[in-house]
């Protein structure tokens, strides 16, 4: 009966009228209103910097609306208001929160992410139906002990905070299926998270992880685990036995070896790029039956294991950026490889950054299948006739090479889309690629490309994007105008005095335009 303290006897209304209070003028009354029927409140985005009284006690003071209609009609019975289930106050200027968070008992999800939050209040304790929680993107320091009572939490999303420790008792949240912590400070992970049976995703990336706990291996439900950019030397081997593991990210660690997995069957993808691996055995290969994708860029591998072509169900190898090298007259890409790719419906290749000094007689083997090869950032002098029989070849990478010329025979490539020759020897834009009729891109920038033929390149309709930058065009033929498939065209960087540096400046319609006006009459 508080409710009625302080109301006036001649209001013929006064049984129904509430005390006044701050509504706030950030969060309208038909807002709060439409939250009472449907049990959900969005107020993210509204530059609050702190929550409304209102919000907090929607589902305890009578509403506006109560002074305001006796009709009581079946659409305005404020007094059947649904309880709030969905709170989302995001990306805001909210610094803390009150222990009036306890007044929305009945919250299943509560979104506060995008903030300011030091801290998070000890009432949350009484959250007990929280089934999702996002409080990323905020400067939490610690997580409340409270927390760990949210038995139904089912989403945790504490990612980009400043963590640097997990409470006790974490391991009580026992319905939990998804959790983020990355990008955070955590120097360790409790060996009790083994607790959490029910985890199916974890992330872990970007921390200060040096270890990873052995007792991990207790998440028998676990799917998807990313531990990117941390410090990890080693990997225990208990967690070769996590039968339900599909996804696997260690990228950008300090790892020198695998573990093998010999339980991990559902495995299907593998990260482990940006390390420094030295060796890749045999044992590390033989389990992954299910690998899709097996990432080994930027390590320190001499050589590939035959064992590598027992992966039937690989898609992608990515072992760009090794140490696999060998003499001039050989070819430096392992056979193993070349037999995983055509036991397996292999679309794309990367050899780039390999040291290789001719490409891989082998490559032909993958002709009826590959449509994207790349070879950049090797030291190749010269196209070999196997490249120009990749009849479905669609991309095609050779930047960073010292290629002075491309052979006729590349004029087979019918399916050619877009090639890049940046960074090589070219003096001249090669002739064959005028016979490429569905070439769509041309990159051939930091050349010493002296001239272009404009009538050839106006037969070649579906050329959108010609680079032609820093490179030794003397003169830009006014011809070239005429070529007006083309959206991007770009000509800085070369001793030609015209067009000026402002006319480059608007753009490749006004630049062929420039040239058009002057074509001689």
């Amino acid at each position: 009966m508080s409710r009625l303290k302080g109301v006036s006897e001649r209001d013929p209304r006064a049984g129904f009228k509430a005390e006044r209070r701050d509504y706030g003028a950030s969060v309208p009354q038909g807002l709060l209103k439409a939250a009472r029927k449907s049990g959900q409140l969005n107020l993210s985005g509204r530059n609050l910097s702190e929550v409304p009284q209102c919000v907090w006690r929607i589902n305890t003071d009578i509403p506006e609306e109560a002074n305001q209609n006796l009709s009581f009609s079946a659409t305005e019975r404020w007094w059947e208001q649904t309880d709030l289930t969905k709170l989302i106050i995001s990306n805001n200027k909210l610094q803390s929160l009150t222990d009036d968070l306890r007044l929305l008992p009945a919250l299943t999800v509560l979104d506060i992410h995008d903030n300011q939050l030091t801290s998070l209040p000890s009432a949350i304790r009484e959250l007990e139906n929280l089934q999702k929680l996002n409080v990323s993107h905020n400067k939490l320091k610690i997580l409340p002990e409270e927390i760990t009572n949210l038995r139904n939490l089912k989403g945790l999303y504490l990612q980009h905070n400043e963590l640097t420790c997990i409470p006790e008792g974490f391991e009580q949240l026992f319905n939990l299926e998804d959790l983020d912590l990355s990008n955070n400070r955590l120097p360790t992970v409790p060996a009790s998270f083994s607790s959490l049976s029910s985890l199916v995703r974890l992330n872990l990336s970007s921390n200060q992880l040096k270890s990873l706990p052995a007792e991990i291996s207790g998440m028998k439900r676990l799917k998807h685990l990313d531990c990117n950019s941390n410090l990890l030397e080693t990997v225990p081997l208990e967690l070769a036995a996590m039968e339900s593991l599909e996804l696997l990210y260690l990228r950008r660690n300090k790892l020198r070896f695998l573990p093998e997995f010999p339980s991990c069957k559902l495995l299907k993808e593998l990260h482990v790029g940006e390390n420094q691996i030295e060796m890749l055995g045999a044992e590390h290969l033989k389990h992954l039956n299910s690998i899709l994708v097996l990432d080994l860029r930027d390590n320190k591998l001499k050589s590939v294991p035959d064992e590598i072509t027992l992966l039937q169900s690989l898609e992608r190898l990515d072992l760009s950026n090794n140490d696999i090298s060998s003499d001039k007259k050989t070819t430096l890409i392992p056979d193993e490889v070349f037999d995983a790719a055509k036991s397996n419906m292999i679309t794309s290749v990367n050899f780039s950054k390999n040291l290789l000094c001719e490409i891989p007689k082998r490559i032909v083997e993958l002709k009826e299948m590959i449509s994207d090869v790349n070879l950049s950032f090797n030291k190749l002098s010269f196209i070999s006739l196997e490249l120009c029989m990749l009849q479905k070849l669609t991309f095609l990478d050779l930047r960073n090479n010292f290629l002075s010329s491309l052979p006729e025979e590349m004029e087979s490539l019918i399916k050619l889309q877009s090639i890049n020759l940046s960074f090589n020897r070219f003096k001249i834009l090669p002739e064959v690629l005028y016979r490429i009729p569905i070439l769509e891109t041309i990159l051939i920038s930091n050349n010493q490309v002296g001239s272009v033929d404009p009538e050839k390149l106006k037969t070649m309709e579906n050329l959108i994007t010609l680079d032609l930058q820093n490179n030794d065009l003397l003169q830009i033929p006014p011809e070239l105008g005429n070529c007006v498939s083309l959206r991007t065209l770009l000509l800085d960087g070369n001793p030609f005095r015209v067009p000026r540096a402002a006319i480059l400046m608007k753009g490749t319609a006004a630049i062929l335009e420039y040239l058009r006006d002057r074509i001689p009459t």
